[in-house]
């Protein structure tokens, strides 16, 4: 099996995530109790979380590329981001190394491409709903995405920010997630993309009026695509 990186942190419950998926997914396929390959570069979430302005990122820049460095340089055969938000920095970061990096929103592409998606909406934080850094991606698979209201920009912010990354999740964001997705089936989304890891907490991902691309077990499958030699 193959070495990978894990750049987590972002928050500590993305990086549990990615880490319990990835060895319950490798002793899957294994069918033995094997555990992943892998090195953790865990970031200090406090210094990265709302990012707005140029500096900022450009610090979230730098923190990422010398944590890739080092997972690089510990035997990383590959890179993972453990957060979709960090993923725009992933230019800058992936160049910063030599080994390839799995980029969140091309598999997730590939995957909805795969099953014939035409027509999609995307959750996740701010940066993640507005900016091009995501929503290209997915645009390049031939997806077509449903334009963002900024109302419910800003719900899920204030859900994700002052809620889940702190492991707080109420019935309340729960209704209001639901009452979201129902709304967005109405105005024509064939399905939906979390694109935040922390959002299975309060969205059932396999029991749900749209057919639901969770992110994190797409892009943790990629990766345990890699380890294995499968991809």
């Amino acid at each position: 099996m193959r070495k990978i990186g894990l750049i987590g942190g972002l928050s500590w419950y993305s990086t549990r995530t990615y880490y319990e998926t990835i060895n319950l997914g490798i002793q899957k396929r294994t069918n033995k109790p094997s555990s992943a390959p892998m090195v953790i570069e865990s970031l200090d979430f406090s210094d990265l979380v709302r990012l707005s302005d140029d500096a900022e990122w450009q610090r979230a820049e730098d923190a990422l590329s010398q944590a890739a460095q080092r997972l690089e340089a510990a035997g990383a055969s590959a890179i993972v981001i453990g957060a979709n938000s960090m993923h725009k920095v992933y230019d800058a970061v992936s160049g910063a190394v030599s080994v390839p990096m799995l980029h969140i929103a091309d598999c997730v592409g590939r995957k909805m491409a795969e099953r014939g998606v035409k027509r999609a909406a995307l959750l996740g934080a701010r940066s993640v709903m507005l900016d091009s850094f995501y929503r290209s991606r997915l645009v390049a698979h031939d997806i077509e995405l449903t334009p963002p209201k900024l109302e419910r920009v800003d719900t899920l912010d204030r859900i994700i920010y002052e809620e889940l990354v702190i492991g707080k999740a109420t019935r309340q964001s729960e209704r209001e997630l639901r009452t979201i997705i129902t709304n967005l089936e109405q105005e024509g989304a064939e399905a939906i993309v979390l694109g935040c890891t922390e959002l299975e907490m309060i969205v059932d991902v396999d029991a749900n009026v749209l057919p639901i691309f969770d992110c994190t077990r797409i892009h943790a499958d990629a990766a345990i695509d890699w380890i294995m030699g499968t991809d």
